[in-house]
């Protein structure tokens, strides 16, 4: 009886991991020729299972290839043709899915997914599942245009686009037109997105794509037409950036609501200078577009202002020194004469002069200083003091 446990237990554990580490996965996928395809492989991991190796194989003509095969040395490549177009997730648990991309017709065949896994007591486990893939040429669809944000009516200056999409085989080709008047259709560009950078009122108008590619025969897809209107930006609004920031006076505003229909009224246009905060330079008048232009900094203005500082010190000094000048020349100038003994002899004969001294001067070189006799009292008295002093020597 204990052994007959034992054996349920047993086949009751391997029949529980099967199911875990049942491999799940569709038996047909379709795949557009030129672009990508992913073949499903997904388990369920459990802790007591270890996967060991998992490997893809196609079979194509009665003959089977390896294409993919993964163990505890990396990841490898075995057929040349898909190298560079083929992948597995790596970091995800439990999905072993075979991405394809850029499919060509001969990719079409059976494709297999087989996992190893091994477990606790090192037995080995191994699942595998097989699906159909059918390489297939689509003829593009029509295409849909859709409109980046925030829609198909903006104001005029506004930039936008217009994206033009349609199903099929790679690679696609676009045509964007607008139409005309009469049924006209006007070529505007190739290529899937039509763009604005800054609308303009004759912007406005009806538009639409076409799309076609080499699997359709020729055949060329038209979309739904759409029709684009560019409004102009009302006066008041540009009234009002123009003159943000460049008047003083009272601004009355009339409207309901958030309403763009609002009167702004300038009483004030002379323009004036605004300060954003005490500890910011000052920002000057506000441009046309309403941005403010920024003041030069006030220490910009220090170099002139000590260079004007020493111009006006160095003048202050040219002037003083003028003055002084000036000023010594009102002052009276005194006139002296310096003569020899002998021409006081000569002036003054009642005064005595010693033989001595005319013999000493007759050897010496006359030395004559006249300056203009101004006649003013201390002239008188400077030579009256001279003429004691001769007086004094002649008794002596």
């Amino acid at each position: 009886m204990g052994e007959v446990g034992w054996i349920v237990v047993f086949v009751m554990t391997f029949i529980s991991c099967n199911a875990f580490l049942d491999l799940s996965s569709v038996h047909q996928v379709t795949g557009t020729w030129m672009a990508s395809t992913t073949l499903p492989c997904t388990y369920v991991p459990t802790e007591d299972f270890t996967q060991e190796t998992l490997s893809w194989s196609v079979e194509q003509d009665s003959s089977t290839s390896t294409i993919f095969r993964r163990d505890s040395t990396g990841d490898h490549i075995l057929l040349s043709k898909f190298r560079g177009r083929v992948s597995v997730p790596k970091h995800n648990p439990g999905d072993a899915s075979l991405l394809i991309q850029n499919l060509e017709m001969p990719d079409s065949g059976h494709y297999t997914c087989q996992i190893i896994w091994r477990s606790r007591d090192n037995s080995l486990i191994t699942k595998e599942v097989t699906t159909i893939v059918k390489v297939v040429k689509v003829a593009a669809t029509k295409p849909i245009i859709r409109a980046a944000e925030p829609g198909l009516t903006l104001p005029a200056g506004a930039s936008t686009s217009l994206r033009c999409e349609a199903g099929g085989s790679p690679p696609i080709s676009y045509r964007w037109f607008r139409r005309g008047p009469a049924g006209t259709a006007e070529l505007l560009s190739s290529g899937a997105e039509l763009a604005w950078p800054s609308l303009r009122p004759s912007d406005s108008g009806t538009y639409f794509c076409e799309a076609h590619n080499r699997a359709g025969a020729g055949a060329v897809q038209r979309s739904d037409a759409v029709r684009l209107t560019v409004t102009d930006v009302p006066t008041t609004t540009a009234a009002l950036q123009r003159n943000v920031g460049t008047t003083g006076g009272h601004h009355s505003t009339t409207g309901q609501g958030e309403s763009s229909d609002m009167e702004h009224t300038v009483t004030d246009p002379v323009p004036t200078t605004r300060v954003s905060r005490m500890d910011t330079a000052p920002v000057g008048p506000f441009t046309d577009r309403g941005s403010p232009r920024l003041a030069p900094s006030p220490l910009l203005y220090g170099l002139p202002a000590a260079l004007g500082g020493a111009a006006l010190g160095a003048l202050l000094a040219l002037a003083l020194g003028c003055w002084r000048r000036r000023r010594r020349k009102d002052e009276p100038l005194y006139e002296v004469a310096f003569r020899r003994t002998a021409d006081v002899a000569l002036l003054h004969p009642e005064v005595e002069v010693p033989v001595k001294c005319l013999q000493e001067e007759k050897y010496s070189s006359p030395e004559k200083t006249t300056m203009k006799d101004r006649k003013s009292p201390e002239y008188e008295n400077l030579v009256t003091a001279m003429e004691s002093q001769y007086e004094t020597e002649g008794i002596l």
